[in-house]
């Protein structure tokens, strides 16, 4: 099993491999090169996104700054806008449903580290070990902003999460969801 296939399967891997980390320079490469363009330079966003992303529907919009690990492993529905500022950790999968809004400076992350110090590091390797989860945000939702989505989360379709909210659970369809830890407050009609 190589190391992207760990990656992707949540068991831990080594982040320093060869091949994550060309997908990860490239994926930085190609983040930092959409960051650079001229907001009105829709077409060379688009075709950047196109390469950047591991998939996209139509109108997609995301205002620069945007940061990846990988890029590959983000998947973006159709009409669902990403405002500036916000973080994706994507050492797995990152969903994202049609129809959403993502407020600025939202964090989502897959990435997370065994607890205990002494396991975090081995002495063949300067990287963290790590596992990851992938996280997935159905259609319809609005993620409010500062909003940060934890490892292995599933927010279900038609959810509000409010601004600042810690989302360490998931969260059922059509809920409002507001706080550190994010909790429901409210169910919305379907």
């Amino acid at each position: 099993m190589t190391e992207k296939e760990k990656m992707l399967a949540g068991e831990l891997y080594d982040c320093g491999d060869k091949e994550l980390m060309e997908i990860w320079n490239n994926g930085k490469n190609l983040a930092q090169q959409y960051n650079s363009l001229a907001y009105e330079d829709k077409k060379t966003q688009q075709q950047i996104l196109t390469e950047l992303l591991g998939s996209k529907g139509d109108n997609v919009q995301i205002t620069a700054p945007f940061y990846v690990d990988y890029g590959k492993f983000i998947h973006i529905g159709s009409d669902t806008e990403i405002n500036m500022n916000c973080v994706f950790l994507d050492c797995n999968t990152i969903t994202i449903g049609h129809h959403c809004l993502i407020a600025p400076s939202v964090q989502i992350y897959t990435a997370f580290h065994p607890l205990p110090a002494q396991e975090r590091f081995t002495s063949d390797s300067s990287w963290a070990i790590t596992r990851s989860a992938p996280v997935k945000i159905g259609n319809y939702c609005w993620i409010g902003g500062g909003s940060i989505i934890l490892p292995g989360i599933e927010i279900g379709d038609g959810c509000v999460i409010g601004a600042g909210s810690v989302v360490t659970h998931n969260i059922p369809p059509h809920s409002v969801a507001v706080g550190n830890p994010c909790r429901v407050i409210k169910k919305l009609s379907q």
